[in-house]
Parts: structure tokens; sequence; C-alpha cells
């Protein structure tokens, strides 16, 4: 599987979330960056995650004014080999992980902590 097609997939995934977004949510979805990378690097493993780790939120929370936290513009990672990974090359499977991950990092922008993620389902 090339990083390539896994990066076209889950790209498309991700503009389909955020198309079926109510629109309040909808816009605000749509100002987040999502970067696809492969796997996590070494810099992010080394802040304590695991290394199965399939994605990440990055920045400051929407209700957080910008520039009055770490200062790192807000952005969701995917990493789509570990979510392939995590899938076993199951492409269903990995469609659902990128939806479920995409959602749950989305969720972390949104504010919502890891016990109103589980509540939604994105735990």
């Amino acid at each position: 599987m090339t990083l390539a097609r896994l990066i076209s997939e889950a790209e498309g995934i991700v503009a389909k979330i955020q198309r079926r977004l109510p629109s309040e949510l909808r816009g605000l979805a749509e100002k987040v960056p999502v970067i696809f990378y492969d796997w996590p690097t070494p810099e992010i493993l080394q802040e304590e995650f695991d290394p199965d780790i399939l994605g990440l939120f990055v920045g400051e929370p929407h209700s957080v004014e910008q520039g009055l936290g770490n200062g790192v513009p807000t952005h969701i990672l995917l990493f789509v080999e570990s979510i392939f990974d995590e899938a076993e090359g199951d492409w269903d499977i990995f469609r659902e992980e990128v939806r479920l991950t995409y959602l749950h990092e989305l969720g972390h922008y949104f504010g919502w902590d890891e016990d109103e993620l589980e509540t939604r389902g994105l735990g």
C-alpha cells in the first residue's frame, strides 16, 4: 500500500465528514488544517505518546484565543500508516478508524475532554 493512496483515501473521508457536520461545526472544522503523516515522528513519541497513536490534536481549542497558550498553530495530525496497521490492511476498518480518529481529534478542538468524547462515542 502506498502512502499516497492512504492519504488520498483519508482526505476523502475527512472531506465527507466535514460536509456532513452541522453548519455551526462545519465552518469551525474546515478552518483546522489536517496534516497526514505515515507514522508518528520520534519527537511526538518523546512526548510520552504510545507508538501506536493514530492521531493528535495540536494547538489551542476553539474556545481559547490563539496566542494565549502554547503558540503552536492549531491543526490535526492523522497517522495513516498507523491507522492502516491498526486496521490490519482492511479498507473498511481503515475508513472507520480514520473517521473515528478525525472526529476524536476534532472533538479536542471543540474543547471536549476525554469523558465527553467517550459520551459522544468518540473515546
